[in-house]
């Protein structure tokens, strides 16, 4: 039986404004991946497997004194191609993740 392809996601992740030495991480179905601020795509769960935790991707920021800016996404059936991750102005307010508009 031919294995399902991978589905894989596109992901934005803006800069903060105010960020001293900070770094954003990835959060899918449990792992924690460091990433770079811009454009990086990451593969997602098969579709049997997005069940419970494995169906939420997390991202927030992190310096070398706290993490901040957590936003969280549960995947539906079908899972968006695309996701924008803002981080809040201040470090106490939450990030925000939302699909990506079509230009």
């Amino acid at each position: 039986m031919p294995a399902e392809p991978a589905h894989r996601l596109q992901l934005t992740l803006k800069r903060p404004l105010f960020s001293w030495r900070s770094k954003p991480t990835v959060v899918i179905a449990g792992r924690g991946q460091p990433a770079q601020w811009g454009v990086g795509t990451w593969q997602l769960p098969s579709a049997g497997e997005r069940v419970g935790a494995s169906a939420v991707l997390q991202v927030f920021v992190f310096n070398r004194l706290w993490r901040y800016g957590t936003a969280v996404h549960v995947f539906a059936e079908t899972p968006p191609a695309a996701l924008v991750y803002t981080p809040p102005l201040l470090p106490f307010l939450p990030g925000r993740l939302r699909a990506a508009s079509a230009l």
